[in-house]
């Protein structure tokens, strides 16, 4: 019975993890394109967290791995053949490590970059945090407010957005993906210790149902 929930579970949880792996591709991907445009891209302006890139190793490769491993491992042990169980269930363990360590890296990136704002053309003057339009983190430089206050403010008060001139629309842009990224990883993180679980009973029991 035990052997028949593993087989059951790691069918169930590699395709899911299969599914916010790829999504978490996606969203950093385009967060590297603000307003699906190229050129900031090429010019450099991207915000230091989406060029880090976490959704793409992180939440996304080292999960994918596991993923595959998860989903291939409990389609091919439906029945009761001899596919090396205990040693496929470790190595799922393994990988299911693996893909929590990538999306908590994932998850604690996303977190930074969402309270350190985006990377954008904005009027310093305007805001006295200097002379003229320049590009930085303007909600990074908001004076002297405590971090947790100032990612309150900028979030909760969408006029303060407009001090963003280029890209256009670029603070909901990634605001959306960057809490896209944070609820995708924290997903993972509860899915890959579901396995990390379920893979330590199949070097137990196996994962092979007909036993």
């Amino acid at each position: 019975r035990v052997a028949m929930c593993v087989g059951k579970c790691s069918r169930i949880v590699g395709p899911c993890l299969l599914v916010l792996g790829t999504l978490s591709v996606a969203a950093n991907i385009l967060l590297l394109f603000p307003g699906g445009a190229s050129k900031y891209l090429a010019e450099g302006h991207i915000s230091k967290h989406a060029k880090a890139m976490p959704g793409i190793w992180g939440g996304g490769i080292a999960v994918l791995l596991a993923a595959t491993h998860i989903t291939a491992v409990g389609w091919r042990c439906t029945g009761c053949s001899d596919c090396g169980t205990r040693r496929n269930a470790f190595i799922s363990a393994v990988l299911s490590k693996l893909a929590l360590l990538g999306a908590a890296a994932c998850f604690v990136l996303s977190g930074v970059g969402l309270t350190n704002g985006p990377l954008c053309f904005y009027n310093a003057s305007e805001h006295g945090h200097g002379h003229g339009t320049l590009w930085g983190y303007p909600f990074l430089d908001a004076g002297s407010q405590e971090p947790d206050a100032r990612t309150e403010n900028y979030l909760h008060d969408r006029h303060t957005w407009s001090i963003c001139l280029e890209p256009a629309g670029v603070v909901a842009w990634n605001v959306i993906l960057f809490s896209l990224l944070l609820l995708v990883s924290a997903t993972e993180m509860v899915l890959a210790s579901l396995q990390i679980l379920n893979g330590c009973l199949g070097c137990l029991c196996g994962f092979c149902e007909g036993k």
